[in-house]
């Protein structure tokens, strides 16, 4: 299994043949390597309905024909513009051809903005736990520090967990870091920092914060196989 990151909270999962995106704003993301007229997916899964976590869902799935997975009322909305969804919800999983996915909670907002300058409901913010080839990932959305990552942690074996670090909208470094003990992740790669002004962070001073040397800050394009 080959994950890649790819700036604010895109990360790309290729396992079986398959191309998983999750969170896919590339448009306006100024720090990512990717474009949405080029990127290709068999599966997109979304943690929640902000603008900048749908990103370019729509389109690609347009294009490509990719599969939608978010909460259901999001699902619903998306299925609106033409494009192939699967709605869950906290606590559900589902085993797709393409894997395993189950959703948890986060703490966070999760309304959509249109350009008629309308918020549209979007469901409760997740964080998604990916398993397949006997390896789980856990891509903890936007979200600030809550207790229950510790069962998290002791109900699943995660090998990778992507936690936000930006602060302001989401956790900070400080809670990240006692997420990642939490979790008891055997690596943990920093995301959802220097988009924007009120997130910059120094992603290698929350690695330090860590134990056990189990961090790695990854640049746009970087990957790693597990």
């Amino acid at each position: 299994m080959k994950i890649s990151y790819h700036g604010h909270s895109v990360v790309k999962i290729e396992t079986g043949g398959k191309t998983i995106l999750i969170d896919p704003f590339l448009t306006g993301n100024g720090l990512t390597d990717l474009k949405a007229n080029e990127v290709t997916a068999d599966a997109i899964l979304l943690t929640h309905a902000h603008n900048d976590h749908v990103g370019d869902t729509v389109e690609i799935a347009k294009r490509t024909g990719a599969l939608v997975v978010t909460n259901a009322d999001l699902a619903t909305y998306l299925s609106w513009q033409g494009v192939r969804t699967h709605g869950m919800n906290i606590g559900g999983s589902y085993e797709f051809d393409f894997g395993k996915v189950k959703m948890t909670q986060a703490f966070h907002g999760s309304g959509y903005v249109t350009d008629g300058q309308q918020i549209i409901y979007g469901g409760m913010p997740a964080g998604i736990l990916f398993s397949a080839e006997g390896k789980t990932i856990y891509h903890a959305g936007d979200t600030g520090l809550f207790s229950d990552m510790k069962l998290i942690g002791e109900r699943h074996e995660i090998d990778l967990a992507f936690l936000p670090i930006g602060d302001n909208f989401t956790m900070g470094p400080e809670d990240a870091a006692a997420a990642a003990e939490f979790l008891k992740a055997k690596l943990v790669v920093p995301i959802h920092f220097n988009t924007f002004p009120p997130i910059k962070q120094d992603p290698t001073r929350f690695i330090e914060m860590l134990k056990g040397n189990k961090g790695q800050v990854f640049e746009p394009g970087e990957s790693i196989e597990i």
